[in-house]
């Protein structure tokens, strides 16, 4: 008969940032320790609050799965001798398997008949399994950051204070150092602390809930959601909404009760990400707004207790966000005394790396890189990137971002917006972090997604210059996000950008701060962008051969490798598209170190090869020109219709034939044919049947 297993931890409060993931790991380890064990079960889940973490398994089998052991011996030669009596072989075989000679069985295999042996297991009872397994999966949960207490050896997020293991009604008996599992939970620190019996997870669920303690993430984020709406109606407004937010919030009370409190209405003449930040970042308040999206002067907070008198904790709440907002004022009028441009000279007080230099001695750098590249996209606009590129990192110096580092840029284009610079470069200097996250908003004008690539190419290149390179589980300068951001802000403003060039004047603008050479340089740079693209593009669904086929050559020009991606996917749907990869492995393979010529006519001595020649001769022009106009989908239908004769080729000429004239013609023409494919992919990458 199945039984329910239920599990809860409890703790002291662990970090909000930390329980989704941890969540999804509970589940992975005992399904995989479940697995490991033999150990049938049903429905998982897997729940929890700042102080407790809960696991509930449905329809636990009670006994571990029997288990049959096989072992294969010598032949049945090596294990009898001619009169049928178990050998040597036999007798030490039984012997390492623990049975007697008399219970080897003999089976036919592919090799001939051979002694086995066979065991069966019986499965241990489920319970006195969960005894060892329990305190294991507990204490291999893993976090990001562990602590000890006391004097006890084990670590965990935060000290553990009680364990509730049920299995059914039986309570499952282990302790981990001087806590010892029991049938008893405990409700909500402050309005019901008293422990409590628990007797299965409906139990558990009506009890808690009894004692203020909402066990169900999901549920809380409704509550919070559902109520923080109602409060917002209350004051002719709307939530604010963002689910970041609302995560970390559901997962920093056990109980949620919201209250909303009001600032006064001269601070929304502050800009909207100030007060946003000082809400959200600092003070985990939902901001309330109009119909249009603007600022009123209201938030929601959510409170881990129920409020005698909302309007104390109101109160409360007003009075902390008064003073944020009172700082945040001074700070915005403090800082317009004086203009950005001025701001620079503190730069160089400012250490961007040891190896680097100064952040004043970075932006010089990303200047001449931003307009290097504003002359090969637009050299119109030369002169507001370098504008743009010039300002960009002067609000650092600021008084607003060195409270709030969340506002660099935000502040660079309020100031610069307010000292009269051209909105194309408040906005751009604005832009030119983006995006901030994988998958984030990208640059919309030209300057801001100019200034960005150089900056964040001048970090990769001047980090890998100096030995900074990242590893498969540290990457501190966030060099993988950057690279993304140059590959993404390419690909949407279609950049015809030579990514090589683009590296090796990165680097040149680099000399005197470089470690490495830079030839090593360049080529690690391009390696980690090609693998960055191509990490993307498999996670975003496109085939690993395909990339690989087309990439294998380089990455220098991001939007052509795009595009031909796209054409080559779809031409995989083609019928002939297997056909001619499979062909073009054989000519791949025939070609290995061969170095062609011209083509001669008169040597042909065989129809196939002279109607191979035609045909190619007559698709090779449609071809190269629709790949030099980016019509790669053109391209491989033409090309397409070499499939019948190269299949005719290989299946009626020798291609390696004796006469060295006309071998080397042959491959000749096969090399022709090779460059023209190459031009696209490298088909010889891509997977086939045959």
């Amino acid at each position: 008969m199945a039984k329910e297993l239920l599990l809860e931890i409890g703790t002291e409060e662990i970090p909000a940032a930390f329980m989704p993931k941890v969540l999804k790991d509970m589940e992975k380890i005992i399904t995989r320790e479940f697995s490991e064990n033999r150990i049938g079960h049903g429905l998982i889940k897997t729940m929890g609050t700042p102080r407790r973490l809960l696991l509930s398994v449905e329809g636990v089998d009670e006994r571990q799965e029997d288990q049959l052991l096989e072992k294969m011996g010598p032949s049945t030669k090596m294990a009898f001798d001619e009169e049928g009596k178990p050998t040597k072989a036999a007798i030490g075989f039984a012997r390492g398997q623990g049975v007697d000679v008399s219970e080897l069985e003999i089976i036919e295999t592919p090799k001939g008949k051979q002694i086995c042996s066979r065991k069966k297991i019986i499965g241990e009872d489920t319970k006195i399994l969960l005894t060892d397994l329990l305190p294991r999966f507990i204490l291999s949960i893993p976090f990001r950051k562990s602590m000890r207490w006391m004097d006890l050896d084990i670590r965990f997020a935060r000290p553990v204070h009680w364990i509730l293991a049920l299995f059914g009604d039986e309570i499952i008996p282990f302790s981990i150092e001087n806590i010892a599992s029991g049938s008893t939970s405990r409700g909500h620190r402050f309005m019901a602390p008293e422990p409590f019996e628990v007797n299965g997870l409906e139990d558990y669920i009506e009890k808690i809930k009894e004692r203020f303690v909402v066990v169900d993430p999901g549920e809380r984020k409704n509550i919070i959601l559902d109520e923080s709406e109602k409060a917002a109606k209350d004051v002719s407004g709307f939530v604010f909404k963002n689910e970041e937010l609302l995560d970390e919030v559901s997962f920093l009370v056990e109980y949620p009760s919201v209250v909303c409190g009001s600032f006064d209405r001269e601070y929304l003449g502050l800009p909207k990400e100030v007060l946003t930040t000082t809400m959200m970042k600092h003070q985990k308040y939902f901001p309330v707004v109009d119909a249009h999206g603007d600022l009123l002067p209201y938030f929601i907070t959510v409170n881990n207790t129920l409020a005698r008198d909302p309007s104390v904790v109101a109160r409360g709440n007003e009075k902390v966000i008064r003073a944020r907002l009172a700082d945040a004022r001074f700070f915005f009028e403090e800082d317009q005394k004086i203009p950005l441009e001025d701001r620079l000279e503190d730069l160089k007080n400012v250490v961007f790396h040891s190896l680097l230099g100064t952040s004043y001695e970075k932006v010089m750098r990303f200047k001449n890189l931003a307009s290097y590249i504003a002359q090969k996209i637009n050299p119109q606009i030369t002169q507001p990137v370098d504008r743009v590129a010039l300002l960009c990192k002067a609000d650092l110096e600021t008084r607003m971002v060195c409270e709030f580092a969340e506002l660099q840029g935000v502040m660079g284009r309020e100031y610069a917006l307010i000292q009269g610079e051209d909105p194309i470069v408040a906005k751009a200097i604005y832009e030119h972090y983006m995006p901030v996250s994988a998958g984030g908003e990208l640059p919309e004008t030209d300057e801001g997604a100019i200034v960005s690539i150089a900056d964040k190419m001048d970090t990769i290149a001047g980090c890998f210059g100096v030995g900074l390179i990242p590893t498969g589980t540290a990457d501190p300068y966030a060099l993988r996000r950057q690279a993304l951001g140059i590959i993404n802000i390419i690909i949407n403003k279609d950049y015809r950008l030579e990514l090589d060039r683009l590296v090796d004047e990165s680097l040149s603008i680099l000399e005197g701060k470089l470690k490495r050479t830079p030839e090593e340089t360049k080529s690690d740079v391009m390696n980690f962008l090609k693998g960055r693209f191509e990490n993307q593009l498999i996670s975003q669904g496109y085939s690993y051969d395909v990339v690989d086929a087309v990439l294998s050559p380089g990455i220098s020009d991001i939007v052509q490798s795009m595009r031909k991606i796209e054409a080559m996917e779809a031409f995989k749907k083609h019928p002939d598209f297997e056909p001619l990869a499979i062909a073009f492995k054989r000519v791949v393979n025939i070609l290995k170190d061969f170095e062609g010529g011209s083509v001669d006519t008169a040597v042909f001595d065989s129809s196939a090869e002279t109607n191979l020649y035609h045909t190619f001769a007559d698709i090779r022009e449609r071809a190269n020109g629709c790949i030099d106009e980016g019509r790669y989908a053109d391209a491989l239908s033409e090309m397409a219709s070499l499939r019948k004769p190269v299949d005719t080729f290989f299946d009626e000429v020798m291609v390696m034939a004796e006469d060295e004239k006309i071998r080397f013609n042959r491959l000749s023409l096969l090399e022709e044919i090779s460059k023209l494919f190459h031009r696209i992919a490298d088909f010889s990458k891509i997977v086939t049947e045959g």
